[in-house]
């Protein structure tokens, strides 16, 4: 029993909605709903996102600064991707119902569905889950920076990540309008129907080479931290 609770205060809460907390929404079919001690003040080192997607979407590229993550699969089916820093290579998790993949704190990773009707369950051993999401990192780093780091041209650089809205969450986004690379054009020429099949295949999501002007975000959220135990303390 954490000594920083106060259970005889007639705001100590015990049960809490979660579909009344949505810290992300795309569409009906795809949102993340939030839990943390900013929504359930007897909360201590737990919180969890409630996770809802449909075929082919993506939680961005990201990690979490201050806690570990274990990713439970309720329905649907998706592919957890984990960046091990140790291995440098990058590992891919299938999991439908029933199944998990760990997540180690600060580890980068994502999670593609393959199927629609997905729903995670996202669980931290924080009582609010912080986050660095990949699309705010290549969105606000100067691109001067970037060009001269990695040798890149700075105006093709500026280019490529223009169409990047800061804190995505869930791509790709509903206005996505992609340059088609080579290889895509020409497999569409030389099968017509190819652009009315099956766009993604899972295996697709295993290679390793693999993003709304801020996003309907839960106010309780700070991305990049606050005081976890916020004002009810």
């Amino acid at each position: 029993m954490s000594s920083n609770i106060d259970y005889t205060s007639s705001s100590t809460q015990f049960t809490f909605d979660v579909n009344d907390s949505t810290l992300f929404k795309r569409d009906d079919r795809n949102f993340i709903n939030i839990l943390g001690v900013e929504q359930l003040n007897t909360l201590e080192n737990i919180s969890l996102l409630d996770v809802f997607l449909s075929k082919n979407k993506v939680i961005e590229p990201h990690y979490h600064q201050n806690a570990a993550e274990l990713v439970y699969c309720i329905s649907g089916a998706a592919i957890v991707s984990i960046f091990n820093p140790f291995t440098k290579e990058l590992q891919n998790y299938p999991i439908e119902p029933g199944q998990v993949a760990n997540i180690p704190q600060g580890w980068w990773h994502y999670e593609i569905a393959t199927e629609n009707d997905t729903h995670l369950l996202a669980i931290f051993d924080a009582p609010t889950p912080e986050v660095i999401l990949g699309s705010d990192i290549l969105k606000f780093t100067p691109s001067n920076v970037m060009a001269h780091t990695y040798c890149l041209d700075e105006n093709q650089w500026k280019k490529t990540i223009a169409p990047i809205v800061p804190s995505t969450y869930i791509g790709p986004p509903k206005d996505c309008n992609r340059v088609k690379s080579t290889s895509e054009k020409q497999k569409e020429q030389k099968d017509p129907h190819h652009k009315h099949k099956n766009k993604y295949r899972p295996s697709q999501f295993t290679n390793p080479y693999p993003p709304y002007q801020y996003p309907n975000m839960n106010p309780y959220m700070n991305p990049y931290g606050s005081n976890p135990y916020g004002s009810y303390y």
